[in-house]
C-alpha cells in the first residue's frame, strides 16, 4: 500500500505541468493564503506537524486524522489594506472507512469606489474569492496515510466571475512515537474553466512542498522545516538585464545558497505545558521579497501561542510582511458535541 501510494503521488509530478512561475502569473492565488493561527506562526506553511489539528489538513490532506472527529475549525484573518479572510472546515470520522472533512475558503477584498472614464464616481463595487474544501484521508498503516482535498473555486470581481477547480495531494509518514513526523504534497492542481472575460485560461498556483518536523524525547520543545516550491528552484526574480546570475543582493553571495534558502521555512514551538504552546516562524523569501533595505526590521518573521483544553483551543498568529504592517490571525477549533454535554452537565 505504502509503494503503490508513493507511485500515484510521482506519476502525479510527472504529468503536471510544472511552472516556473511563482506568483503574478496564476489565476486564484488566494489558495495560497494562510488561515490558520498556529501554521501563520510558524512561517506561513507546515505540512508534517502531527499536532492533530483540523487547520493542518488545508496545508495536507494527509493529516487529516481520526483525532480530529467531530472538530469544528473557525479561521479569520485580519489582512493588509482592509482585506481579511478566514475558513471554516468540519470533519468527521467513519471507522473502517476513513476520515472526511468539509468546509469553506473565502477572501474578501472589501468595496470599492467605482468611475467611469472620465473620473466621475458611479457607484461602488465588491470583489470576493471563495473555494469549497472536500478533504478525505485514510490510513495506509500504523505510519502512513494518504490525502486528497478536492476544492471548487469561486472568483467574483466587480462584474466579471470565473469558476475552477483544484486537487491537493499528500502523504504523511510519522514515527511511533510521533517524534519524528514528515509531510508531501502537490498543491492546486487543477484549471480555471471558465476565465473573467472571455480571456485565455490562466494556470492555478502548482507547487510541490514537503517538511519534516522533530521533538527531541522529553524536551518541551519542537521544530519545523517546510521546503515550498520544490518545482522550481530559481525563486529570484530577475529585475534588469545587468542582474541576470546574481544572488539578488541577499547575505548568501553564492547564487545557489540564495535560491535554496528561498525555499525554506523554519518553525519552532515551546511546549511549557500539553495545554499551552509558545510558537515562533522565520520565511526566508518573504523577508527578501519585501524588506525595505535601508531598515530590514523583523520582515519575514513570525510569531504566536495557543491554549488547548479538552472542548476548545485558541490559537492566535502574527505575520511580518512589511514595515506597513502585518497579517493577524485568529483561529478557534472546537468539540460542539463535547461543549454541549459539558454545560448540559
Amino acid at each position: 500500500m505504502v509503494k503503490r501510494a508513493l507511485i500515484i503521488l510521482l506519476s502525479v509530478i510527472a504529468f503536471t505541468p510544472l511552472s516556473s512561475q511563482t506568483g503574478g502569473d496564476n489565476v486564484y492565488e488566494f489558495l495560497n493564503l494562510t488561515q490558520s493561527g498556529l501554521v501563520a506562526s510558524l512561517g506561513g506553511s507546515n505540512v508534517s506537524l502531527p499536532a492533530g489539528n483540523l487547520n493542518l489538513a488545508w496545508h495536507n490532506p494527509a493529516l487529516l486524522s481520526a483525532g480530529m472527529d467531530k472538530n469544528l475549525a473557525l479561521n479569520y484573518v485580519n489582512y493588509l489594506a482592509g482585506i481579511n479572510y478566514g475558513l471554516v472546515l468540519w470533519s468527521q470520522s467513519f471507522a473502517g472507512k476513513g476520515n472526511f472533512a468539509g468546509g469553506l475558503a473565502y477572501l474578501n477584498y472589501g468595496s470599492f469606489t467605482e468611475a467611469d472614464e472620465t473620473g466621475a464616481i458611479t457607484g461602488s463595487f465588491r470583489a470576493s474569492e471563495y473555494a469549497f474544501s472536500f478533504i478525505y484521508s485514510r490510513e495506509i498503516d500504523s505510519s502512513f496515510s494518504a490525502g486528497i482535498n478536492f476544492k471548487p473555486v469561486l472568483s467574483h470581481l466587480e462584474k466579471y466571475s470565473s469558476f475552477g477547480f483544484a486537487f491537493d495531494a499528500g502523504v504523511a509518514w510519522h514515527s511511533p512515537g510521533r517524534l519524528l513526523s514528515a509531510g508531501l504534497v502537490l498543491r492546486n492542481i487543477g484549471f480555471q474553466l471558465t476565465s473573467y472575460a472571455g480571456e485565455p485560461r490562466q494556470k492555478l498556483p502548482f507547487e510541490i512542498e514537503a517538511g519534516f518536523s522533530g521533538k527531541p524525547e522529553n524536551a518541551p520543545f519542537r521544530f519545523s522545516l517546510t521546503l515550498r516550491h520544490l518545482e522550481k528552484f530559481d525563486l529570484t526574480h530577475d529585475y534588469s538585464p545587468s542582474s541576470a546570475g546574481e544572488s539578488s543582493g541577499g547575505p548568501f553571495s553564492d547564487g545557489f545558497l540564495e535560491n535554496l534558502m528561498r525555499h525554506v521555512i523554519l518553525g519552532a514551538e515551546v511546549i511549557p505545558h500539553k495545554n499551552l504552546y509558545l510558537s515562533a516562524g522565520y520565511n526566508y523569501q518573504r523577508k527578501r521579497e519585501l524588506q525595505i533595505e535601508s531598515k530590514v526590521s523583523t520582515v519575514g518573521f513570525s510569531w504566536g501561542f495557543g491554549i488547548n483544553t479538552t472542548v476548545l483551543a485558541v490559537e492566535f498568529g502574527r505575520a511580518n510582511y512589511h514595515l506597513a504592517g502585518s497579517s493577524n490571525h485568529v483561529s478557534l477549533i472546537a468539540r460542539p458535541d463535547l461543549l454541549y454535554k459539558k454545560f448540559r452537565d
